[in-house]
């Protein structure tokens, strides 16, 4: 893994670069306006931005609620996976949410992504229950996964 990793808040400026990593690790990507929205009218939403050598190769939402926050979305651009940024991500989105107050964190995983629900688990992350037909692209259940902070 590079050593040159910074993270920032997510601006407008970042909507293409997002918009990128998104379409490339979604079936069913988020919109520009939905993005736009996050970043211009969700009280609720932070959004990190990971960068290697100063270029967006990663990003994470976190919706923090009273004390509880949730991971919207958390992607890494395909040829930077497999090399711990995820890893390097979550913990840094942790560690966001744990600074604004949060003391729960959740998020939803499809049930055939077991990459991610091992890195999860990896931060405490525990099975929470299932959400049916929750990913509209397939119909597929999400476990919902928890973890105290």
């Amino acid at each position: 893994m590079v050593e040159n990793l910074t993270f920032r808040v997510m601006t407008l400026d970042d909507l293409e670069d997002v918009l990128k990593i998104e379409k490339s690790s979604f079936p069913n990507p988020w919109s520009r306006d939905a993005f736009y929205n996050e970043v211009v009218n969700n009280q609720f939403a932070t959004y990190l931005i990971l960068e290697v050598d100063e270029r967006p190769i990663g990003y994470c939402g976190i919706w923090i609620i009273i004390d509880e926050a949730h991971i919207t979305n958390i992607a890494i651009i395909p040829e930077f996976r497999g090399k711990k940024y995820g890893d390097a991500l979550m913990k840094k989105a942790m560690e966001q949410a744990r600074t604004m107050g949060a003391k729960t964190m959740t998020l939803e995983v499809r049930l055939n992504n077991v990459v991610a629900q091992r890195l999860y688990r990896k931060y405490g992350f525990e099975n929470g229950g299932i959400r049916k037909n929750y990913y509209t692209d397939n119909g597929e259940d999400a476990l919902v996964m928890w973890v105290n902070l």
